[in-house]
């Protein structure tokens, strides 16, 4: 009997799986593989035989029987062919290799004997690293994905003969090494720099990103929504090693990685149309795989046209919204997903898109707007920290000539202000938390308020029925704010201006204007006292 080594992917972790190959002499050629494998694996009976074959190493006819053990963990995919063929190939050649203890072996055989690319490498590189594995062999595609994983010789080859050879030492493979750097940002083909006024708007989308806030923008059509939210990600600070780790897994498990695009340097940003359905947003399918907000994970996810999505799909925004993952349970089973994703959304204030528009008149009746307002619930609204009317852009400003912020003036700010947050958490044993996922004891240490501050909140809190909820979002965003500012301490403007970028679930047609009045008065009585 051989043993080879590979691993089955649940998920974005990989589960080691041991292939027993046993042989026997029979008057017919016959593959029975047993330990819950899917139809893929079953069908790979036919193409191992073909590429065996090709590569001249089957022997006489007789029943093989591989066992991909444990044989309680179900096994999906092709990628098992190469370490089946493998197996089969010792047994029939009447060799061992000893060495092959120390490899983890996956790949998709051809008829001919080549070598396809799989899915989900990241996550069994990972999985021979945990394992104590010295080396993993793959489709030559897969190499440079695999490589990033340090401590991990890496080989990667274009034919079964090429795997057999390299195990033999006939002619081995050359180690594939890591080519990837992180330290410097990437390009994008976008600026903030294009973006013509939206000072309010673009100063929002500045504490979004340095505090993690997830952020709500409504007005009218042509007003900049889509094209402020294109350029989100050219401010957010550049991914860390393990961050793009964690990405590229999940790239990897979707198919979304090659050997062009073996590793996710930038932070993901995903724009579902609002047809989509609540498996391809959340995960799921026949074959559980990750839906757009795990693509979307470290990165940014754009609802655009927010209400026209189906109210079902997005209460299923919850979870991830809260926890930061996704958990799809089936009969077969439970798999989790990581989604730490910045949720920004875009929505017109009516149906007809120009409520409160300068220049255009609204033509929708009282019951239309009141049916329109409430596909978005409150238990929705009350996870997004940021919600901001988006004024049209008068012609006098789109005339002017004149140098707007960049994006890199943009991301030293926030960088700067994540930084705080990292060294701030980071006492807690939590890496790489920014003011958006903190809770409990921590959000009380760090967002304490003095009297007239208190005083500030509560006529707020009074005023427009602020829940529970929205008084830790608004105690985050006022948090982000003092560390944009490098204060210690949140004082009265911190906590003003937080409120007042609160402005959608107070009334959706309310102006920036109409926001800013009550809070000013708020802060003079507060002052008074």
């Amino acid at each position: 009997m051989q043993k080879v080594y590979s691993a089955a992917v649940q998920g974005v972790e990989a589960t080691i799986v041991e292939v027993e190959v046993a042989s026997r002499m029979s008057m017919e050629s016959k593959t029975i593989i047993v330990g819950l494998p899917d139809t893929a694996i079953r069908e790979s009976s036919e193409r191992v035989h073909f590429a065996l074959k090709a590569a001249n190493f089957y022997g006489e006819d007789g029943t093989h029987v591989i066992n991909l053990a444990p044989a309680d963990l179900k096994k999906e995919g092709p990628a098992f062919d190469l370490p089946i063929a493998i197996g089969i190939a010792l047994n029939n050649m009447g060799v061992s290799i000893p060495a092959l203890e120390d490899f983890l072996v996956a790949g998709e055989l051809s008829l001919d004997g080549t070598l396809r690319p799989v899915k989900g490498v990241l996550a069994l590189a990972v999985a021979a690293k945990q394992a104590g594995k010295k080396a993993i062999l793959l489709p030559v595609e897969n190499a440079a994905e695999a490589s990033l994983i340090s401590d991990l010789e890496v080989y990667g080859a274009s034919s079964l003969k090429e795997v057999w050879d390299h195990l033999i030492q006939k002619e081995p493979l050359p180690r594939t090494q890591a080519n990837v750097d992180l330290t410097t940002p990437p390009k994008y083909v976008v600026d903030f720099s294009e973006v013509k006024g939206q000072a309010y708007a673009k100063r929002s989308l500045e504490i979004a990103a340095a505090g993690g806030h997830n952020i709500l923008m409504s007005g009218s059509p042509g007003t900049g929504k889509s094209m402020l939210a294109q350029r989100i990600p050219t401010i957010l600070p550049p991914l860390t090693e393990a961050e793009a780790i964690e990405t590229t897994k999940v790239f990897s498990v979707r198919g979304l990685t090659n050997s062009h695009s073996s590793f996710i340097k930038e932070r993901p940003y995903r724009s579902p149309h609002h047809t989509i359905s609540d498996a391809g947003l959340l995960g799921g399918g026949s074959i559980i795989s990750p839906g757009e907000v795990s693509l979307a994970n470290n990165g940014v996810l754009f609802l655009d046209e927010f209400p026209e999505f189906r109210r079902t799909t997005l209460e299923v925004l919850r979870q991830p919204l809260e926890d930061g993952q996704v958990t799809i349970s089936r009969a077969s089973g439970t798999l989790n997903f990581p989604s730490k994703f910045m949720l920004v959304a875009a929505m017109n204030p009516c149906p007809c898109g120009y409520r409160g528009d300068t220049k255009t008149q609204c033509s929708c009746h009282s019951r239309q707007l009141e049916n329109y307002q409430n596909r978005l619930s409150g238990p929705i609204l009350d996870r997004i920290d940021i919600q901001i009317s988006v004024p049209r852009v008068d012609y006098k400003e789109l005339r002017i000539e004149r140098v707007e912020e960049s994006s890199e003036e943009i991301r030293k700010r926030v960088v700067k202000a994540r930084n705080i947050q990292v060294a701030r958490y980071s006492k807690y044993g939590e890496d790489g938390l920014c003011n958006a996922q903190a809770t409990g004891k921590i959000l009380s240490k760090y967002c304490k308020l003095d009297e007239r501050t208190h005083l500030i909140l509560e006529r707020a809190m009074d005023k427009f029925g602020y829940s529970g909820r929205a008084y830790n979002r608004i105690l985050k965003v006022a948090r982000t704010i003092a560390d944009l500012a490098n204060k210690e301490q949140i004082e009265q403007n911190h906590i003003a201006e937080a409120i007042q970028l609160r402005s959608h679930d107070r009334h959706m047609s309310a102006s920036k204007d109409q926001v800013i009045t009550p809070i000013a008065k708020y802060t003079q009585s507060a002052k008074a006292v």
